[in-house]
């Protein structure tokens, strides 16, 4: 139960309570009562009273607790008015105005229970840290916003995708670039710096903003722009020269310039980092619409699992098998929903464009029509970090409105550029994921593991082992070699209309 009845402890007092035992027993039960206001004032905040924030951010837990036991604060009303009969009867007289007015305030407050635990029953995924951040700035502030700036930089395309998802929340609870304590609290431990709560978060990469610039100073307001666009304004906080090789290590797990985020950090980025909050004006104009947290979660039913598949390349017949696979998942709720969530960023440079990727999933998205996939464009710029970023992953897939990420063999892994090595395990991101799962709020799906057969389709590969079936082959590579050449794909492989 939300608060401990204490139906159960009243029973086995005596009759010599007397009024002073009323007392004390109902100051226990206020006491019991007053996190259940808290609870049901950051229930109802989530969608209703974003000044609850403040108060619910001491309660963490809330969210998590309220959906799975609401049918119990749907009995608090019945077990206070209860107690307070029973208390009537146990000190043989009636209850002085003082005690009434503690049990009337219970009763009510075991409304707002009830009412807490009926929203929790709807309420989407919390995002990460508890509050989903929205730093795009009023149309009619934006000029003086702007107005404030003193100088004025130029974003890589990069940067842009940071920008923008700092701006609509995807990398909430993050408010603008990260400073040099936090990035190197993520550098080193894969963690935000301890809150006012004293928690300190997940977060699997930095999210910085490099300049080559030695004249910018903390201080110094810039305008970010972006492709002729003013995308946002940043106050500096914070300059320093990073340790990139150290960077490279921890979040990459090697310092080779074989791997292709070791080689970005080191030969395009600049040679310094800079923090500090952003004020967003605009997104960036893309083909693509990529559709915010806010909006996104507005096509999610209520009270429902939602599954994330992220991918980098093109969907296949065996990339939508496992999907929809995936819905039937053992921890999954009958009536989930997959989204298909796509990142349209910078990828690595033998990956097909973002554009034109963004086109196939257009017209897989209308062939298959499938009441059950929601679909939206991520302008996240891939690091190809493995285990890292498996949890950056989830982060942003959280925000979106996720509970569930689908996580594969050897995802946003890498290879060496020279001789073609893995630079991680086949389960090295899927480890991780699951080993933080439960801290993030979520749960994983593994993808299961499917091959083509001429016998029988798609099944999983032990089925085809233990029954000696045909096997059909198609690396990824091959596949994107064949179609630079103007050879047949076979339709086994790939959708028609993707290719």
């Amino acid at each position: 139960a939300l608060a401990p009845p204490l139906s159960q402890k009243l029973h086995k007092q005596t009759r010599s309570v007397g009024t002073a035992g009323s007392r004390q027993l109902l100051s226990r039960l206020a006491k019991d009562l007053a996190g259940l206001r808290t609870m049901a004032a950051f229930a109802a905040g989530q969608l209703q009273a974003p000044q609850c924030a403040a108060r619910a951010a001491r309660h963490p837990a809330v969210a998590r607790l309220a959906a799975p036991r609401a049918a119990a604060g749907l009995r608090q009303g019945a077990i206070f008015r209860r107690q307070q009969h029973q208390l009537r009867q146990l000190s043989g007289q009636r209850l002085p105005e003082s005690a009434r007015r503690m049990a009337t305030s219970a009763q009510r407050q075991s409304l707002m229970v009830r009412a807490a635990a009926a929203v929790a029953e709807r309420q989407l995924q919390q995002p990460h840290g508890g509050t989903l951040v929205n730093l795009m700035v009023s149309a009619d502030q934006q000029e003086a916003v702007k107005a404030t700036a003193t100088k004025t930089i130029q974003l890589s395309d990069r940067n842009a995708c940071d920008v923008e998802l700092l701006t609509v929340g995807a990398f909430s609870p993050l408010t603008g670039f990260m400073d040099e304590e936090t990035y190197d609290h993520v550098v080193e431990q894969e963690c935000l710096p301890a809150n006012a709560e004293g928690k300190q978060l997940l977060f699997g990469l930095p999210v910085v903003l490099d300049t080559a610039d030695p004249d910018i100073a903390v201080g110094d307001t810039l305008l970010l722009q972006y492709e002729g666009q003013d995308l946002a304004v940043m106050t500096v906080n914070s300059k320093w020269t990073p340790n990139k090789p150290k960077e490279a290590k921890y979040c990459y797990g090697t310092t080779s310039i074989e791997h292709p985020a070791v080689q970005m950090i080191s030969m395009e980025r600049g040679k310094y980092y800079i923090g500090g909050d952003i004020k967003g004006l605009t997104l960036p104009k893309r083909v693509f619409e990529c559709k915010s947290p806010a909006e996104v979660r507005e096509t999610l039913p209520e009270g429902t699992d939602v599954l994330a598949f992220q991918c980098r390349n093109p969907i296949h017949k065996a990339h939508y098998e496992l999907f929809i696979r995936a819905l039937e998942a053992d921890n999954v709720k009958p009536g989930a929903v997959c989204l298909v969530h796509p990142t349209c960023g910078p990828t690595q440079d033998d990956d097909i464009p973002g554009v034109v990727r963004y086109r196939t999933y257009e017209v897989l998205k209308e062939e298959v029509a499938n009441p059950q996939l929601r679909w939206a464009y991520l302008p996240y710029s891939m690091h190809m970090a493995g285990p890292r970023e498996a949890i950056q992953h989830m982060i942003l897939r959280k925000n979106y409105g996720a509970t569930h990420f689908i996580i594969g063999r050897d995802m946003a892994g890498s290879k060496s550029s020279l001789t073609g090595d893995d630079f991680y395990g086949a389960y090295e991101a899927q480890d991780n994921a699951n080993r933080h799962a439960a801290e993030l709020g979520m749960q994983t799906v593994p993808s299961l593991n499917l091959c083509h057969t001429v016998e029988k389709g798609y099944v999983t590969a032990d089925v085809a082992d233990k029954e000696g079936l045909t096997k059909n082959q198609l690396s990824g590579t091959k596949f994107r070699k064949a179609l630079r050449a103007g050879e047949d794909i076979p339709e086994w492989f790939a959708f028609k209309s993707v290719v």
